[in-house]
C-alpha cells in the first residue's frame, strides 16, 4: 500500500473494541498475571540494592525515568500520528517484561540482577505505572489532545488501573508471605494460564480487525524497530556508565529493552478506548522485542566466540 492510501486511513479515530465482556476478561487476566507475579516475589530478589547498588539503581532509573524520557524525545523528533505516539509512551511507561530473564540467561548475562530488576519493576508497576503514563502523555501536546478527544477520565483511570494492578500484587505478596508452599505451587500454572489466554485474546483482536491492521502495520513497524533499538542501547549504555562487567551490561540491556507489552495492551483496550494505532503498535512491540532479543543473543554469543569466552 502506498503512502497516499495510508494517509487516507484516519488511524487516530480507529478503536479496537473487544466488547464489554471481552474487556472484562482482559482486565481479569491482567489481575491474575499480576497476582502470579507477586506470588514469585521474594526478599532475596531485592538484595542487590544492598550488595551492588550502583548497577541496580542504574537499571531502575533507566526503566522508570530514562526510557520514558528517551521516548518523549523520539516522538518529538519523529512526529508520529498521535495514537502511535501514545502507544510508544504507554509501552515505555510500563515495567520490564519477564521474558528479559530468559533472554539474559541465554545471553550469559547477570541473571540474578535481571530477576531483581524485573521484581522491582513489577512491584513498582502497581503504584507508579498509572501515574507515569499520565505524566508522560501530558508532556506531549498531541497525546494530551488525543486524551481530551476521547473524553478521558483521569480519576477513573487511576482508580481502575490501581485496582487491577495494586490489589492483585498486594494479595499475591500476602499469600507468598503467609502460605509460601501454596504460592510456589500455583504461581507458574496461574502465570501460564493467564498469559496464554491473554495471547489468545490479542490474536482474536487481530483477527477481528484483520482488514485494518495490515495497513496500519506498515506505519507502525519502523517506529517499533527504532524505539526498541534505542531502548536496548539505553540499557547497555546504563551499564557502561556504572562500569559494569559484560554479564551485567547484558542484563541491563534486556531489562530496559524488553517491556511488558501485554500490560500495555490491556491498559490500552480497557482504559484508553482501544485506540487502533496505539493497539497495533503495542502488539507489534510485543512481537518485535522478542525477535530483537534473539538477534542480540546471537550477537553476544558470536562476540564470546571471537573473544574465546565459550
Amino acid at each position: 500500500m502506498d503512502v497516499e492510501a495510508l494517509n487516507q486511513i484516519n488511524i487516530d479515530q480507529i478503536n479496537i473494541e473487544m466488547g464489554g465482556s471481552w474487556e472484562f476478561v482482559l482486565a481479569a487476566m491482567l489481575a491474575v498475571m499480576m497476582f502470579a507475579v507477586a506470588l514469585g516475589l521474594r526478599p532475596a530478589q531485592f538484595t542487590f540494592f544492598k550488595a551492588d547498588p550502583k548497577h541496580y539503581i542504574a537499571g531502575v532509573a533507566a526503566q522508570i525515568l530514562g526510557l520514558p524520557l528517551l521516548t518523549l524525545g523520539l516522538v518529538y523528533l519523529l512526529d508520529p500520528l498521535p495514537s502511535l505516539a501514545l502507544g510508544m509512551i504507554l509501552v515505555a511507561a510500563c515495567p520490564g517484561g519477564n521474558i528479559s530473564n530468559i533472554l539474559t540467561l541465554f545471553a550469559r548475562g547477570n541473571t540474578a540482577l535481571s530477576v531483581s530488576l524485573t521484581a522491582t519493576s513489577s512491584l513498582a508497576a502497581a503504584f507508579i505505572t498509572p501515574i507515569s503514563i499520565l505524566f508522560w502523555l501530558s508532556l506531549y501536546p498531541p497525546t494530551r489532545s488525543l486524551l481530551t478527544s476521547i473524553n478521558f477520565d483521569v480519576w477513573a483511570f487511576l482508580m481502575q488501573t490501581l485496582l487491577i494492578l495494586a490489589l492483585p500484587i498486594l494479595l499475591g505478596m500476602l499469600v507468598a508471605w503467609k502460605a509460601a508452599k501454596l504460592a510456589a505451587r500455583i504461581q507458574k500454572p496461574l502465570a501460564l494460564i493467564s498469559a496464554s489466554l491473554l495471547i489468545l485474546l490479542i490474536l482474536f483482536g487481530f483477527f477481528k480487525y484483520r482488514d485494518i491492521i495490515p495497513q496500519i502495520f506498515l506505519l507502525v513497524l519502523p517506529l517499533v524497530i527504532i524505539h526498541n533499538a534505542f531502548a536496548l542501547v539505553l540499557g547497555y549504555f546504563s551499564g557502561l556508565i556504572t562500569k559494569a562487567d559484560i554479564p551485567t551490561r547484558r542484563a541491563l540491556t534486556f531489562e530496559v529493552g524488553i517491556q511488558n507489552s501485554g500490560l500495555a495492551f490491556v491498559i490500552l483496550v480497557t482504559q484508553l478506548s482501544g485506540l487502533g494505532g496505539a493497539a497495533v503498535l503495542v502488539a507489534t512491540w510485543g512481537l518485535w522485542h522478542i525477535i530483537a532479543g534473539g538477534v542480540i543473543i546471537g550477537f553476544f554469543k558470536f562476540s564470546d566466540r571471537r573473544l574465546g569466552h565459550v
